[in-house]
């Protein structure tokens, strides 16, 4: 089945996939308050009108996040998404280093916090494990 594509500019794309019930976003470039956050909390959202549990992250085009944006994350979106469901998450590391040591940061505070993670340099590999997680 196609995938819905729920918000898509210069910097982000979203989409749901209704077969599989996967949240999928994907950073085109760096992102930072309103242009990182917009996605999630769509994201979030969408989780909680499908009963969805799965996420694949393709931070490929993401560099590392701001102090404000980390904040955001931890106090507000990840306890909200947690509540929606959120069980398993797939992450496409970003291209840059610096984005790559802050992304393995997130997997293993999720990890701790009950979230199944994993990450991957490849989407459809990413994609394949998300699918078979139950």
């Amino acid at each position: 089945m196609t995938p819905e594509t729920i918000l898509q500019d210069e910097y982000a794309t979203l989409l749901y996939h209704p077969d599989t019930k996967i949240v999928h976003h994907q950073f085109h470039k760096f992102v930072h308050d309103e242009t990182f956050r917009a996605p999630l909390i769509k994201g979030m959202e969408l989780m909680k009108k499908h009963g969805a549990a799965k996420w694949l992250s393709d931070d490929r085009g993401n560099a590392a996040l701001g102090a404000a944006d980390t904040e955001w994350a931890q106090t507000v979106w990840f306890p909200g998404v947690k509540a929606a469901g959120w069980k398993h998450w797939a992450v496409v590391m970003p291209e840059k280093v610096v984005g790559q040591l802050n992304m393995k940061q997130w997997v293993t505070q999720y990890q701790a916090l009950g979230i199944n993670s994993q990450v991957f340099s490849d989407p459809a590999a990413a994609m394949t494990w998300l699918v078979a997680q139950k």
